[in-house]
């Protein structure tokens, strides 16, 4: 019995991973429906069999480096196929949710992020530096004349220095995220492709086109998905593009307001309040509407699921309860800016100000940070040939 390993089995993860949305996961009894009828699993070393005796045997080391669960979409066809109602689909998403709590530090952000009894501590962080802002700056009083949203935060001193420190901090815990994320890969994936018996690894550059580009830009693997998921695919795209948009209109006005301080003729461009027939203003009501359409596609999804087949789990609906509030506060403060009804118009760009800040500030530790973890396994698994390959890739890598 040379291969003979002793098991030490780690109780509380499982009781995580049942927390976290996998609470049936010892329904399982290995019968591997789901790694058979997953079009997404490489036909090596397939997922989420694997995955679903580790989590019911408390193996939590094993999922330390497994690529394989930032390979799965989450389209449910595996659960809707178990026999035994296992749900293989929201177990690969608890496992997910762990690892986002527990990938990077501080960790008691983690912990508050994956409870509802500590969403009022995430509140009142942005909730109180807002709030003491507004006391300095107008006494906690309504600014008079025309609405302008500098006049109780104004950009120079409040809120371009506050973000600017949660987007560094942000980028650095991103930093260390990935790090070690591409190390724990690099300990339990070998990097060889598996299409020939002699094969070229990609370039850093050529993955993150494959990826970026073919993939994430297109969301093509929602659709290689057995079951129909066009409302899934719709929503994810339209809240994707969405975000893109937002963020281009956000840099062209941090760009030109800083800049402008230097080269005056690019001042006008972001100048706020906009006018509604400016680009750049256009532009972020496209993108706004694209975030709520979005929004109303994945959460009447979430609604309408079947709960015998899945289930959401308090890391789905924190998410989008956010976006929800970014979207809604940040429309309804031009609505209300519009409409000369400064009662209405600044609580609600107050409000504004918090969801956004728990958006961003947290995001490393939130189901949203897969736009940064899931495209590094991606990056990684293109390169050491988990990913299956497209015919012309496999021309290209073979030498």
């Amino acid at each position: 019995m040379a291969n003979e390993q002793r098991i030490k089995p780690d109780l509380q993860f499982v009781k995580d991973v049942q927390a976290a949305g996998g609470e049936a996961v010892k329904k399982c009894y290995q019968c591997a429906t789901c790694s058979v009828a997953c079009p997404l699993a490489p036909p090596e070393t397939p997922f989420p069999r694997k995955e679903m005796v580790w989590a019911q045997w408390g193996l939590k080391d094993r999922f330390e480096g497994d690529i394989d669960i930032w390979l799965c979409h989450n389209c449910q066809t595996c659960s809707d196929l178990c026999p035994r109602g296992a749900r293989p689909g929201d177990l690969v998403s608890a496992i997910r949710n762990i690892t986002y709590r527990d990938l990077v530090t501080p960790t008691i952000i983690g912990k508050w992020m994956s409870s509802p009894k500590h969403l009022p501590k995430l509140i009142a962080i942005p909730a109180v530096l807002f709030m003491l802002i507004w006391l300095i700056t107008t006494g906690f009083k309504l600014p008079q004349g025309e609405i302008v949203f500098g006049k109780l935060y104004p950009g120079d001193y409040t809120i371009d220095p506050i973000f600017m420190l949660v987007s560094a901090f942000v980028a650095f815990t991103f930093y260390k995220g990935v790090t070690k994320l591409w190390k724990s890969f690099e300990k339990s994936t070998p990097t060889t492709l598996q299409i020939g018996t002699k094969a070229k690894k990609p370039t850093l550059i050529e993955s993150l086109k494959a990826v970026i580009v073919d993939e994430i830009g297109t969301h093509s693997k929602f659709n290689e998905c057995g079951n129909d998921n066009t409302e899934r695919y719709k929503g994810h795209l339209s809240l994707f593009y969405g975000f893109v948009a937002l963020a281009i209109v956000t840099g062209v006005v941090a760009v030109s307001h800083w800049g402008g301080k230097i080269i005056t003729f690019i001042a006008p461009l972001g100048h706020t309040p906009m006018p509604l027939w400016s680009p750049v203003k256009i532009l972020a009501n496209v993108g706004a509407v694209a975030l709520v359409y979005g929004l109303v596609m994945l959460t009447r999804r979430r609604i309408n699921v079947d709960p015998a087949k899945s289930t959401s789990s308090y890391y789905d609906w924190y998410l989008l309860g956010v976006i929800w509030a970014v979207g809604l506060t940040g429309l309804g403060a031009e609505i209300f800016r519009l409409a000369g009804v400064p009662s209405l118009a600044y609580p609600t760009y107050y409000l504004h100000l918090i969801s956004v800040f728990m958006l961003f500030a947290y995001l490393p530790w939130s189901k949203l940070g897969h736009l940064v973890y899931r495209t590094t396994a991606l990056v990684y698994a293109h390169q050491a040939g988990r990913l299956p390959l497209k015919r012309e890739e496999e021309k290209t890598f073979l030498v």
